[in-house]
């Protein structure tokens, strides 16, 4: 079973952080600005940029759009507040591509699968640092303005692995196959760190007073309906059938972690935004293992 060993690591840190109650910050911020982007240079390094990559960020708009209209859809109905609806939005619309989804392709569909799982992860933060930023600011009744935003990308490191992989990769240049070794060996770090991390984060979340409906919502639409609207729109896509694969794995994962950053920081329902993250992750042992079926694996 694909989904095992990724939930072995996850209990891990989970067992850990309860026992030993350490400093998720440091370790985070390891993780962050050490390890992710020297995973994602190499990433972008080893691999030419091509044409479905650029359709890979297009198609991650439409879907981020589609589940949008959704999720106001939902909040409509169910009469939600302009707070509500930004929380939901903050759990529907971002899924753990970093933490859970590259693992789980790694297992799943092996090497070059995940070089593309690292660039759509990567695609993600983008996307998460503009429209995630918009819409929590939004639900907290304090909209930033559109260069706030894009200053916010320029604050998440990864882009600069991403940036300085395509420079010396058009450029040509030769890194000593020495530094070369050890780049890997820090970047391969990274991934087993983060799952870890993961398991960490998901032992301090705590029950708090919330909206049932609220988390309800959250749920069918970040496990149910993303999965389902992927799988429509890789039909459009003209990549290859992996690149496609790895689209539809990554959108049916959980609630990501920096949703829950995001609701904590502009104040917009975190117990909400939070206690989705934990749901999603323990329902996501059920709900992955069928995507996976569905899609072939």
């Amino acid at each position: 079973m694909i989904i095992l060993p990724v939930f072995l690591v996850f209990a891990t840190g989970y067992v850990a952080q309860k026992m030993l109650h350490m400093d998720i910050k440091s370790i985070s911020a390891m993780s962050l600005y050490i390890l992710l982007p020297i995973l994602t240079f190499n990433t972008f390094y080893n691999n030419e940029m091509t044409i479905d990559y650029l359709y890979l960020f297009v198609y991650s708009l439409i879907i981020t759009v589609i589940l949008a209209v959704i999720t106001i859809i939902f909040g409509y109905f169910m009469k939600s507040s302009k707070e509500d609806v930004s929380a939901m939005m903050l759990g529907t619309l971002f899924p753990n591509s970093g933490n859970y989804g590259s693992p789980v392709v790694l297992f799943a569909l092996g090497a070059t699968a995940f070089d593309y799982a690292i660039v759509l992860m990567v695609l993600h933060g983008f996307i998460i640092s503009t429209v995630g930023i918009f819409i929590a600011s939004y639900g907290n009744g304090a909209v930033i303005s559109v260069k706030d935003a894009i200053i916010s990308i320029f604050r998440v490191p990864v882009i600069y692995g991403a940036i300085f992989g395509v420079i010396f990769q058009v450029s040509n240049v030769q890194i000593d196959e020495k530094l070369m070794d050890i780049l890997n060996m820090t970047g391969n770090a990274a991934i087993p760190v983060v799952m870890l991390i993961l398991g960490m984060q998901l032992a301090q979340i705590t029950k708090e007073k919330f909206d049932l409906k609220d988390i309800t919502n959250v749920t069918i639409i970040r496990m149910l309906i993303s999965p389902i609207v992927a799988m429509v729109l890789v039909l459009f896509m003209p990549v290859d059938e992996t690149m496609k694969m790895v689209f539809v794995i990554l959108n049916a994962m959980p609630i990501a972690a920096n949703s829950t950053m995001l609701a904590v920081q502009f104040n917009v329902k975190p117990n909400v935004v939070s206690f989705s993250t934990l749901i999603t992750t323990l329902i996501s042992l059920i709900t992955i293992p069928i995507c996976l079926y569905l899609i072939g694996i």
